[in-house]
Parts: C-alpha cells; sequence; structure tokens
C-alpha cells in the first residue's frame, strides 16, 4: 500500500534493551541490588515519548495521535490501557487520541501501520511507540505468556517452551528439504553478537560468540526443549533475547515536517507499506514465510520496488532459522540460499545488503512490543549516520524492515526512503 499522503519519520528516541546478561540489569547478583531497580514499564514508555520530542523539536501540543505496540503487558507487569500511560508522558497530549494496539510480536510494526494510516487519514503529526517488559518472571511462566501468540488451544503443549519448539520445527524442515545441520547456522549468530558487540544500547553489547560457541551444544549453550522431534534442532545461542526496553518515532506529514523545531534535514519516508494476517495455528509449509510474502508483495508493487532496490534490511531474527527465512522471503536469495548468502558475508554491515546492523532481535534483543518500532527508527538512524560504530561504510538511502507475530501470523513489512 502506497500512502495517500507522503509519510515521514522525522525522529525518535530508544532506551538500551536490557535484561540477563545486561550489565545496567539489576538481579540479585548485581552489585546494585537492593539499592535501585529495573524501569518500568511507564519510566521506559515516558522516557522514549519525551526524548523524542527533545529530538525533534515538538511541543507535545503539536502531536495530533499516539499509538504504542505491546503484547502482554498485563501477564508480565499487571498492567494494560498503555494508550492512556503513553498519554502520560506529557501534559499536551491531554485530550489527544492515544490507543494501543496488539499483534504478538509483530505489535510495534502494527503501531507503525496504525500510525501511518493516521498520517492518510488527516494527522500531521504522530507519536508511534512500542514497549515491553519481559523480565519480571522466571522463563517457563515468561515462556507460558509469549505462547498466547500461538493458538494456545491447540499448539500450546508442542512444549514448554512454545515457540523456540515451533522453529526448531521450522528449522528441522528447512535442513530436511534443503539439506544442512543446525551447526550451519552459527554464522547468522555470530553476525548479529558481533553487531550488537558495537552497539552501545543492545542486550548482548558485552557478550562475545564465536562460531565455535555457536555451532556446538555445550552446558552453556544447549539444546533446551524436551519435544523429542524437535529437541536437536534449536541450541540457546538461536533464540532472541528476552528483554526489557522501549523506543518511539514521530511520524510527519509534508505539513507536520514544517512544525518541528529541529531535525527536518533528516526525514525518511515511508514509501509503501504492507500489512497481512493468516489463522493461527495454520501453517502449511514450514520453509516458508507466507504471511510475510504477502505483505512485502504489497510493499514491493505499490512502491514499484523489488529486492535488489533495499540497500538496509530489518528483519524478525527471533531465531537464527528466521532471519534465513526472512531474507529468502524478501528476495535477496532464492529459497533454499539463505544460509549460504549469509555464510559468505552478503549480511554483513559492509555486505551487499546488510541485515540487523545493531544485532538483530538475536542480540539487539526483542522487548516484543517495542522491535517493530526499533527497525523503523534503525533504518533512519542508518540513512542520516548516527549508528556510531555500526554505521554501514556508505549511508544507505533505501531501506525495508519486516516485522513479524507468531509463526508468521501477522507481518508488516515497510520499505524507507531518505527525504531529498
Amino acid at each position: 500500500m502506497k500512502p495517500s499522503r507522503s509519510v515521514y519519520v522525522a525522529g525518535g528516541a530508544i532506551t538500551p534493551f536490557t535484561g540477563k546478561f545486561h550489565p545496567d540489569f539489576i538481579w540479585k547478583g548485581h552489585p546494585d541490588f537492593g539499592k535501585r531497580e529495573n524501569a518500568t514499564i511507564e519510566e521506559l514508555i515516558h522516557t522514549v515519548a519525551r526524548k523524542t520530542l527533545a529530538d525533534t523539536g515538538v511541543d507535545g501540543s503539536l502531536v495530533d495521535r499516539g499509538v504504542i505496540g505491546n503484547f502482554v503487558a498485563e501477564c508480565f507487569v499487571n498492567q494494560g490501557h498503555l494508550g492512556s500511560m503513553l498519554a502520560g508522558a506529557d501534559p499536551g497530549f491531554t485530550g489527544k487520541p492515544f490507543h494501543r494496539v496488539e499483534g504478538a510480536c509483530a505489535s510495534g510494526g502494527l503501531a507503525l501501520f496504525s500510525g501511518i494510516e493516521a498520517i492518510a487519514a488527516g494527522a500531521d503529526l504522530v507519536l508511534v511507540a512500542g514497549a515491553e517488559v519481559q523480565t519480571t518472571r522466571n522463563a517457563k511462566d515468561g515462556a507460558d505468556f509469549l505462547a498466547r501468540a500461538a493458538h494456545y488451544a491447540n499448539e500450546r503443549e508442542i512444549d514448554p517452551f512454545t515457540f523456540p519448539c515451533m522453529f526448531a520445527r521450522r528449522t528441522k524442515a528447512y535442513m530436511e528439504k534443503f539439506g544442512g545441520e543446525l551447526a550451519d547456522l552459527a554464522p547468522i549468530v555470530v553476525k548479529a553478537y558481533a553487531n550488537a558487540n558495537r552497539n552501545p544500547n543492545a542486550h548482548m553489547r558485552e557478550v562475545k560468540m564465536s562460531i565455535e560457541q555457536a555451532a556446538q551444544t555445550s552446558d552453556k549453550n544447549p539444546t533446551f526443549i524436551t519435544n523429542p522431534e524437535f529437541k536437536d534442532w534449536l541450541k540457546v545461542s538461536d533464540c532472541s533475547q528476552v528483554s526489557d526496553g522501549a523506543c518511539a518515532v514521530l511520524l510527519a506529514s509534508e505539513a507536520g515536517l514544517e512544525k518541528l523545531g529541529q531535525g527536518g534535514d533528516r526525514a525518511v519516508q515511508i514509501v509503501s507499506y504492507g500489512a497481512a494476517a493468516g489463522p493461527l495455528g495454520a501453517v502449511d509449509d514450514y520453509t516458508t514465510m507466507g504471511v510475510t510474502q504477502a505483505a512485502a508483495n504489497q510493499a514491493y508493487v505499490s512502491a514499484g520496488w523489488n529486492a535488489t532496490d533495499p540497500q538496509v534490511a530489518e528483519v524478525h531474527d527471533c531465531f537464527s532459522i528466521t532471519e534465513v527465512l526472512l531474507t529468502e522471503t524478501l528476495g535477496f536469495c532464492q529459497q533454499g540460499e539463505g544460509i549460504a548468502f549469509a555464510a559468505e558475508g552478503n549480511t554483513a554491515i559492509d555486505g551487499s545488503i546488510p541485515v540487523n546492523t545493531g544485532g538483530g532481535l538475536m542480540a539487539f534483543g526483542h522487548p516484543v512490543g517495542a522491535t517493530g518500532v526499533k527497525q523503523a527508527f534503525e533504518i533512519f538512524r542508518q540513512m542520516n549516520q548516527l549508528c556510531g560504530d555500526y554505521q554501514m561504510p556508505t549511508a544507505p538511502e533505501r531501506g525495508i524492515a519486516a516485522n513479524m507475530g507468531g509463526d508468521d501470523r501477522t507481518s508488516v513489512v515497510t520499505l524507507y526512503r531518505k527525504r531529498g
């Protein structure tokens, strides 16, 4: 779909993504344990909202609407009604329409989708945020909460860790169809961690990962699911992180750009977008991403682009196999070639199509509701040469983001171009 009015990412803000292994994450072994606590979801949301206003020089009263993506705040932090919580970030938001959207791990992408359509409907400035806090419960409780992104009644019992098992199933299906073994995914994991080591906001910014560590099963990198059919097809290192964090961007029309106090020359246009959904529990081919393919086709056709146009990509690497499937789905390589495509260096920061330059979900982190918004902000930052140590050698002018929810059941794909 092509917006009926021009839509731009005008600026934004992000918190560090934190959790286990992040040096600032408070747990019982941290020296500050008992002295301070990790940020609440309200603190995270208000921080990125206020910093986005500061980044763009916009008074809160000029913002027409707000939308926030979040998946399971009710489960992890006993908090719903997050649209109103976002509205509490600035007095100027009072009385404006602010609301929350949910689409599992694509919640942030759907928030962006809602913001784009609000601009198309006549708004000039729309604040889009995403946030999640997931470190408040143990891993098994968290896995149960996140299993609500599947068809809970029919799919929950596949394994105590439902989603890792579902994507181990995809890995097994892929390797059986195209050949290969789990260790072949190691270069994708290593690339994610290497990028995150250069990213001060990344969850795993201080954790190193070698090819040997990523390829081999060990006490520190076990296969942990119990389903006997799929247990050997996923290790800890193949998984995204359980993270807390938030991100926000300000979307603007042409008229909205004129209201900015600063940074209008940084604007990145959302050229087109696609959104698609499929019924829960009804994946017909575990070696493809059919719903994301539908969303990508909408975006490509509407823009008149093809897979050779993007110069940077943010894709939803919730597991290592997912990055393979999405690079194939977006057309960067043919089906069955995604592992070799990555191993040859094509998706590295200096490759032919850099993918997840800040570390992706595997190493930048995955606060679920924030991910789709973070993807948009990362492309904005790369295009404006704001990424510091993980900046691409040449700033890209065209980009793509694919944010996927559940087992490829909801997807949002957006295409970006630097405003000239």
